[in-house]
């Protein structure tokens, strides 16, 4: 029953706003950096850094890699809490250069959950911007879980609400089939239900799962 309800919110928020196109970067590099800048603040603020960065001729992690910290922070002064990102994207640039010399390309034949593990240990990389980068960059099939899946799974009694990141992460994962194509666009129709409708204070009215059962008095 759990299974064909996942597929059932996935069909009908597909039949709603079609393909999502998600994640918005032309390379692995931008997207890794927006994976990192969006934490704490909305995508279009994103999109002014890294614009930023592409007029500087810096949307390279290479570049970034030598580029100083000030000029890195002021370049990305739009995300917000600039000077902490600039120490986050140093942080992963270093790990990227002193363990594989700088190649994403010698990531690739490492096993998921391994690279995850490493994701982990560097400073400033959740569990969120970790998974973004290995499903959205690397093509991982890892699911996402932010704050609109887990109100959107919470209100149509998909699990309880003490459920944690990791739990949720697999309730997805143990339920849908191993896509990373279908994982890629199912977090991003939850994002976009989360947006418009599933909000803290929900708008249930015309939300393409409106249908289904569901309680909205959830805790934000």
């Amino acid at each position: 029953m759990t299974g064909q309800k996942i597929q059932q919110i996935y069909k009908l928020l597909f039949e709603r706003f079609g393909p999502q196109h998600w994640w918005p970067g032309n390379t692995k590099d931008e997207i890794i950096v927006g994976a990192i800048l969006t934490q704490n603040t909305n995508w279009q603020n994103v999109e002014k850094a890294i614009g930023n960065l592409k007029k500087a001729s810096l949307m390279s992690l290479e570049k970034l890699h030598l580029t100083g910290q000030e000029q890195l922070a002021e370049l990305i002064r739009p995300a917000g809490y600039y000077n902490i990102k600039a120490k986050r994207l140093r942080n992963f640039l270093n790990w990227l250069f002193e363990n594989y010399n700088g190649s994403l390309d010698k990531i690739e034949n490492i096993d998921t959950q391994t690279l995850r593990e490493e994701l982990l240990q560097i400073n400033g990389v959740g569990r969120e911007t970790a998974d973004s980068i290995l499903l959205y960059a690397f093509d991982r099939p890892v699911f996402v879980i932010d704050a609109y899946t887990y109100r959107v799974a919470v209100r149509h009694q998909l699990i309880e609400p003490e459920c944690d990141y990791e739990q949720l992460r697999s309730f997805f994962e143990d339920n849908l089939e191993d896509d990373v194509k279908l994982f890629n666009e199912y977090h991003a129709l939850l994002v976009r239900a989360g947006k418009e409708f599933c909000r803290p204070k929900a708008r249930c009215a015309d939300c393409p799962l409106e249908k289904l059962p569901h309680q909205v008095e959830i805790e934000d």
